[in-house]
């Protein structure tokens, strides 16, 4: 499975990337497998705020509905209206066009309680 370096991973299978005061959020690779063919997505508003680990929305597959958390705390600044008519981008490209929110982070150091890449595949060895 592939999981890029340069973002941060949390237990409940959400990957973030920061840049700036702004932070992209999707689910992992590994949490697409596991849910299969994806079929409908809910998001947030913009506007709305999250606490770290709020849920925010859900991803639904033919196998199973799951929630999706807030790796940090912020406000929701952009959703990827993409997955409104194409859901399956998050199968396809997890990490690129099948992003799910951006939001304003709230916190100085948002990424301290979360895995690298090398910690989250460590995780995932100790799950099995």
């Amino acid at each position: 499975m592939n999981y890029p370096t340069d973002l941060r991973y949390s237990r409940d299978h959400e990957w973030i990337r920061v840049n700036g005061g702004t932070a992209r959020i999707g689910i992992t690779d590994f949490a697409q497998k596991q849910l299969g063919d994806l079929v409908y997505v809910e998001q947030p508003s913009v506007g709305g705020t999250f606490d770290a680990g709020e849920p925010f929305g859900s991803v639904e597959s033919v196998k199973a509905v799951t929630e999706v958390y807030s790796p940090v705390a912020g406000e929701v600044v952009a959703v990827n209206e993409k997955l409104n008519h194409e859901p399956e981008l998050i199968n396809d490209d997890p990490y690129g066009d099948g992003w799910l929110i951006e939001i304003s982070v709230r916190d100085g150091d948002p990424l301290r309680e979360l895995m690298t890449a090398s910690q989250y595949e460590a995780y995932l060895k100790s799950e099995e």
